[in-house]
């Protein structure tokens, strides 16, 4: 009887505001989930369907040949693993970077504090470009080598802000405290700093995952063919879509085209789309860390 009671109360309480706002994330969440349906239900359909445009958020004419396709490309499976080995160790070296930049820069007390931050600041909205970047990168000679996808973007200053936010919301006290005690700056990053700082790690790990995920643009420039991630090489898939079934239609060539390219957006999103889940409650708390003060 109490717990009814509690729940009559909780529901008296949803104002109007509320209503419209769950209305809105409806909306939203409709908008963003429903052509993703689309796309899913497009790859497994068949040709026939595709050109007769019967199909809607269901596979209609279930096939296979678009993913049958794609999978069947002999480095398929070799830009997949470069695409792992780029996601992983490129987050891996841009947490440590931004972890051994972002700590300085969140003690006030350390001479230079405030130039740096500008400088960081100013890094955000202005770049050298894409010539001066790759007159760089060639000089330094990591072309053709993954560290030109590892290094030049191991820092994102947005991230880097993020995270200097939470360093300066560790009570200083507990510093303090650890300084006392005995133990050096390095141990108490590492030691302290570190082990409660796990909602920024996770929030900007995810956002480098991310970056290095998607980036096929820089693999396209510094990277040779058998070093290509796989976003780069869906995308030579898509753009060769037109080549596909020289002996069919033009409208058939067409509609296989299209179940390509949905197949493609499949295969390309949904490994990083399942990190959101599992990094969601990291996800949120990092975002809002340092709103609140007092």
């Amino acid at each position: 009887m109490g717990s009814l009671l509690r729940y009559k109360s909780s529901l008296r309480k949803i104002t109007f505001f509320d209503a419209v706002v769950a209305a809105v994330m409806a909306w939203v969440l409709l908008v963003c989930i429903v052509p993703f349906i689309y796309m899913f239900a497009l790859s497994f359909s068949g040709v026939q369907e595709i050109i007769n445009n019967r199909v809607s958020l269901w596979p209609r004419g279930f096939n296979t040949a678009a993913y049958r396709q794609i999978l069947g490309y002999p480095n398929f499976f070799l830009a997949y693993k470069n695409t792992l080995f780029y996601t992983s160790c490129g987050t891996l070296i841009a947490l440590m970077m931004t972890v051994l930049f972002g700590y300085p820069l969140s003690k006030p007390f350390l001479r230079g504090n405030s130039f740096f931050m500008k400088l960081v600041v100013f890094s955000m909205f202005f770049s050298g470009g894409l010539i001066p970047t790759y007159l760089l990168i060639s000089g330094l000679g990591i072309t053709n080598t993954p560290l030109a996808i590892l290094l030049p973007f191991a820092i994102s200053p947005f991230n880097l802000i993020i995270l200097i936010s939470f360093f300066k919301g560790v009570p200083r006290e507990i510093e303090e405290a650890a300084l006392i005690d005995g133990l050096g700056y390095y141990g108490i990053l590492i030691r302290i700093v570190l082990p409660l700082s796990t909602a920024a790690l996770a929030t900007i790990g995810l956002y480098y995952a991310v970056f290095f995920w998607n980036d096929w643009f820089n693999a396209l420039i510094y990277l040779k063919s058998n070093q290509y991630p796989v976003m780069l090489f869906l995308r030579n898939i898509v753009n060769g879509t037109m080549t596909v079934g020289e002996g069919s239609g033009a409208a058939d060539r067409t509609s296989i085209g299209i179940a390509i390219k949905a197949a493609v957006i499949m295969v390309s999103t949904l490994p990083i789309i399942t990190l959101y889940p599992l990094l969601q409650r990291f996800f949120i708390a990092g975002l809002t860390v340092g709103s609140v003060k007092g």
